[in-house]
């Protein structure tokens, strides 16, 4: 399915929106348990190094993902909110000057909504920053076309999982 990102221009939020071929329960899971979520939460050619989610308000998750010249990429949140299988929310704690590849904007609130749609699961994602300038520098980085790739290997690893 296609992928839009709707950006009014006064807003401050990124907003991503893909239908996965998978029950909501699935999808949710392969977000949360680090076992799923390192073969998947990466862009185009990267790799995942470590995994570790403390899933539970106030819990950390972490994510070093290395690129193909080498280079890692710690990527690491705070949950704020969860509501299996319906919605999950946290704040990338990454540097201000770390974009980091798989999509987690530093000091950023991203919400995740899953929605059952008929069998299947939209999956939002809405990264809301303090300005329009912090909206931009995460454009700038990269923010979309990293989650537009992650996305597209997370379709493909509900997809290898075959009859769920």
């Amino acid at each position: 399915m296609p992928i839009t990102a709707d950006l009014p221009a006064t807003d401050t939020d990124i907003l991503i929106t893909r239908v996965l071929n998978a029950p909501r329960e699935l999808v949710f899971r392969t977000f949360t348990e680090p076992a799923h979520l390192a073969r998947w939460w990466l862009p185009p050619g990267f790799t995942n190094t470590a995994c570790e989610i403390d899933l539970r308000v106030g819990g950390r998750f972490h994510l070093t993902m290395r690129s193909p010249d080498g280079r890692d990429y710690p990527c690491d949140g705070e949950y704020l909110e969860i509501t299996p299988p319906e919605r999950l929310v946290y704040l990338g704690t990454g540097a201000d000057d770390h974009p980091c590849g798989a999509g987690l904007p530093p000091r950023g609130r991203v919400t995740v909504i899953f929605a059952d749609q008929a069998g299947k699961t939209r999956l939002t994602i809405r990264a809301s920053f303090n300005s329009e300038s912090l909206r931009e520098a995460a454009r700038a980085a990269g923010f979309e076309s990293s989650w537009n790739g992650t996305l597209d290997a997370f379709a493909g690893y509900l997809e290898g999982l075959g009859n769920y």
